[in-house]
């Protein structure tokens, strides 16, 4: 038995266009599942599910904005139009408009912050579990952070958004856990995607923070895929409710 096989499994990976979310996508689709690419822009997702199928694999593009219930209701509904069911949901996309202290803050950014975060998390999660109930199987992943683990004084209320998705897999594995749906998270460090890029783009900053990780060096997209095909497969068919920490060590250092 292959662990890690994924054939005959519908995903849906938000935030897919680039980044971790592509590279979730991508190790999805190489390991047999059919795959739906979901961000904001038609043109880069619909990229990245051709991409896919010059592969051999199958994906399609479905455009959603996480902030707007409405459109993440199409696209579940494009994707059972499509493939006729939901196994597996990896809610990646999140924003930080705020990069400074929670002092500076307005109440705008941090509803802004939480529906993007985190309401949009619940909302899909609610929207696919039917699927995952009917069968008595399924796994919600959702993209945290070791922000939401740990203080900032530059991204602390992305570490607030991120915090609240830990406690919100918690409470929702307890409540379908008993009707086989799994939800976890995984909380990786900082990884070198565009949308980090502030955190890294400075070479001295850059140096400090490897020199920090007891790996010494950042990670990659890649590296967070390799756990979300964990939480998404056979492989972790007994894990519920926890949160992965992929840092290279950062949080033990």
């Amino acid at each position: 038995m292959n662990l890690f096989d994924l054939s005959g499994k519908v995903a849906i990976v938000t935030g897919s266009s680039r980044g971790i979310g592509r590279a979730i996508a991508e190790g999805f689709a190489d390991a047999g599942a059919r795959v739906v690419i979901s961000s904001r822009n038609e043109a880069p997702c619909e990229e990245v599910a051709a991409a896919i199928r010059n592969k051999g694999g199958e994906a399609i593009a479905v455009t959603a904005r996480i902030s707007d219930k409405a459109q993440l209701e199409n696209l579940v509904a494009k994707t059972r139009e499509a493939w006729g069911q939901i196994d597996i949901l990896v809610c990646n996309a999140a924003i930080n408009p705020h990069y400074g202290k929670l002092e500076d803050l307005t109440d705008q950014v941090f509803e802004r912050m939480m529906t993007n975060n985190v309401l949009s998390n619940l909302w899909l999660s609610r929207l696919v579990v039917p699927d995952m109930k009917a069968k008595r199987e399924g796994s919600i992943i959702f993209i945290s952070s070791i922000g939401g683990l740990k203080s900032s004084t530059v991204i602390a209320m992305y570490g607030v958004t991120k915090a609240a998705d830990i406690a919100l897999c918690r409470s929702l594995a307890a409540e379908w856990g008993p009707e086989g749906v799994r939800v976890n998270c995984i909380a990786p460090g900082l990884v070198e995607t565009a949308f980090a890029r502030a955190l890294y783009e400075d070479p001295e900053r850059r140096a400090k923070r490897e020199a920090e990780t007891p790996l010494r060096r950042l990670g990659q997209p890649e590296d967070i895929a390799g756990a979300a095909l964990l939480l998404a497969s056979k492989a972790g068919a007994f894990i519920t409710g926890q949160t992965i920490i992929v840092d290279g060590g950062v949080m033990i250092a």
